[in-house]
């Protein structure tokens, strides 16, 4: 597994990183072969100590992210999330790593954890939207997005040609979905 890390606003020391190293590593037991790679970004925010955890594993993204007052603690509850994640879906997640020829392994999983994936119904769509998307740059979307009163938009962007998303961020920025191929 290759995990990098990076830190905002944020000193990262030997123990910190080392820590980290340790708690990540942890989670490649639960998939086979050795296409994981983690993202632990360490971030300060308000007197807030906030670690996010960004796994990719053949293709799908795990993400846990805590804010806590002590930066261990944050980590200790993004890696749990990601952990969580993985016991919740791994029906789904099997499914899709299938395709690529990995899986979760399931001996680690504790054998009085029930599997909330097979009891529970497939997740269904229950409205679709059409609209037309109009070429436009960023901050028009950004703007659009605001004047509508949504979350999110998605739109033609007219300085890269492709669709992409305007989102607002937790802490009142926004973020910019462009797709990868």
């Amino acid at each position: 597994m290759e995990v990098t890390m990076q830190s905002k606003n944020v000193e990262l020391s030997k123990a910190l990183r080392d820590y980290a190293e340790k708690k990540v590593l942890k989670l490649q037991k639960f998939f086979e072969g050795d296409s994981v790679y983690a993202q632990v970004v360490f971030s300060a925010q308000k007197g807030l100590q906030i670690a996010e955890v960004t796994m990719q594993v053949n293709g799908l993204l795990l993400r846990g992210e805590e804010k806590t007052g002590d930066m261990y603690a944050s980590l200790d509850g993004a890696v749990d999330k990601i952990e969580r994640q993985v016991r919740k879906y791994k029906t789904r997640i099997n499914r899709r790593l299938r395709q690529t020829g990995a899986r979760i392994v399931e001996s680690e999983f504790s054998p009085g954890i029930t599997d909330v994936e097979e009891h529970k119904e497939e997740a269904r769509v229950v409205r679709t939207k059409r609209f037309a998307v109009k070429p436009m740059p960023t901050q028009e979307a950004i703007m659009q997005m605001e004047l509508l009163g949504h979350d999110f938009f998605v739109f033609f962007n007219s300085d890269t040609e492709e669709v992409n998303v305007v989102y607002r961020r937790k802490d009142g920025n926004y973020g910019l979905i462009e797709p990868e191929f």
